[in-house]
C-alpha cells in the first residue's frame, strides 16, 4: 500500500476561519478527514502534518524517509520563499504535487511565485478543497502506474 504524506504549512490550521471567498469554509480537519476516506477506497495511506514553522515541516519530511511513496503539499506563505522546504522536498526523492485551495495566480504579484513549482510533478490550485482530492488521486494514479 502506497503512503503519502499531506503537509501543509503556515495559516492552514486556520481554514474555515480565514477568507472564505479564497479558501472555503471547510476546516483542516474536514479537508483531511475527506482525504483520509479518499486515500482508503485508492488502497493509500494518507499521513498528515501541518505547521506554522518551516523547520517543524522540514523535520516531519525527513521522519518519513523511506516510509512515505509521494508528497502532497501546501507550503502556504512558504511558496514564496521556503528555499529549506524545497531543499528537503528534493532530498525526499518522493514525487511531489503542489496544491493551493485559492488560484494564486489570479491575486497579487508576490503570490505568483512559487520556490516549489518547479520541482513538483505539478501544482492543482483554485479549487478550494479539491485541490487536495485531485492531487491525491492523481499522486495515487501515478505512483500505481509506476510499481
Amino acid at each position: 500500500m502506497a503512503r503519502f504524506l499531506i503537509l501543509n504549512g503556515p495559516n492552514i490550521n486556520m481554514l474555515g476561519k480565514r477568507d472564505p471567498n479564497i479558501y472555503g469554509a471547510k476546516t483542516m480537519d474536514e479537508i483531511n478527514g475527506q482525504l483520509a476516506d479518499l486515500g482508503d477506497s485508492l488502497g493509500v495511506e494518507t499521513v498528515f502534518y501541518q505547521s506554522n514553522v518551516e523547520g517543524n515541516l522540514v523535520d516531519c519530511i525527513q521522519e518519513n524517509w523511506g516510509k512515505i511513496d509521494g508528497i502532497i503539499v501546501n507550503p502556504g506563505a512558504l511558496t514564496h520563499y521556503g528555499l529549506t522546504l524545497k531543499d528537503t522536498l528534493i532530498d525526499s526523492k518522493v514525487p511531489v504535487i503542489e496544491v493551493h485551495l485559492g488560484n494564486p495566480h489570479a491575486r497579487e504579484e508576490w503570490r505568483r511565485v512559487s520556490v516549489v513549482s518547479d520541482i513538483a510533478i505539478g501544482q492543482i490550485a483554485g479549487f478550494g478543497w479539491r485541490s487536495y482530492t485531485a492531487a491525491l488521486e492523481i499522486l495515487a494514479a501515478l505512483v500505481q502506474e509506476e510499481s
